[in-house]
């Protein structure tokens, strides 16, 4: 069963959505401060929602833009947060459908909480 798009995920569950291995997710968190997943007993990682929307950003700047970590701090630095969130919200997932395909989704996506909504308003 997948997980929502609200939970939060484990180190190993982001470097599968992001198609990324554990190890650069942690190389991350050593260059960039902004990166902070949540901490439990024994360190183990938590990522939220916004911290994978900041780590899809990251990705995409990385792997596709042609950035330097230097380049994506200073992005960073200027921009703020916002900015490579943007870049994370305008990539979609590595295994995420395309073209019409993805559009017919997110329109029965979109159908799916309007109808929810909806009754939620009447109840």
């Amino acid at each position: 069963m997948a997980k929502g798009p609200e939970a939060f995920r484990t180190i190993s569950e982001a470097a599968d959505e992001l198609d990324v291995p554990q190890h650069v997710l942690r190389f991350w968190e050593t260059r960039f401060s902004f990166i902070k997943p949540m901490k439990r007993a024994g360190g183990r990682r938590f990522y939220r929602p916004s911290d994978i929307i900041v780590l899809r950003g990251v990705r995409r700047l990385l792997h596709e833009e042609g950035y330097t970590i230097k380049g994506v701090q200073k992005l960073h630095r200027e921009q703020g947060i916002r900015r490579l969130a943007a870049a994370g919200e305008a990539s979609p997932a590595p295994d995420a459908p395309s073209g019409p395909t993805a559009l017919l989704e997110a329109l029965h996506d979109l159908e799916t909480a309007k109808a929810r909504l909806d009754g939620l308003l009447k109840g």
